[in-house]
């Protein structure tokens, strides 16, 4: 069984069908050990990132931010749960999901996540201009 990346949207606000792609495409990148090139270009090059309480701004950065986040981790699944958006054709998102973690020395752990995103589209692709994620870190320190 493949893993789904996609996420509900409410269903009386209309979000741009390509954010909605990009978000399945980013969490697929986020969970592949080796893509750190492609996760920073999945940013603009003057983009903020701010993953619990480190923040990154620009591509070198949140490259840095990328590698770091893999320093511990084996694997990682993220499930997507839910989208909303700002309002119809907004660009701001809220997005609500969880993620399952397996650490190098074979512990594992599950946290709940939201993040706040704001979308920028750079020709005809989608990019994200901010990006932060609100997650308890201590379940990473827990994991059993």
């Amino acid at each position: 069984m493949t893993h789904s990346y996609v996420a509900e949207t409410p269903g009386d606000i209309r979000l741009d069908d390509g954010i909605k792609a990009y978000f399945e495409e980013f969490y697929k990148t986020s969970d592949t050990p080796d893509a750190h090139e492609k996760y920073a270009d999945s940013f603009t090059s003057d983009a903020t990132l701010v993953m619990a309480s480190k923040k990154g701004v620009g591509r070198e950065e949140i490259l840095q931010i990328r590698k770091g986040m893999w320093a511990a981790v084996a694997a990682r699944l993220h499930t997507p749960i839910k989208i909303f958006p700002f309002g119809n054709g907004s660009t701001q998102v809220m997005l609500y999901g969880t993620v399952a973690y397996t650490l190098k020395d074979g512990r594992k752990s599950s946290v709940e996540w939201a993040a706040r995103a704001d979308m920028v589209k750079e020709g005809d692709k989608w990019k994200m201009g901010y990006y932060q994620v609100y997650l308890d870190t201590a379940a990473m320190q827990n994991a059993k």
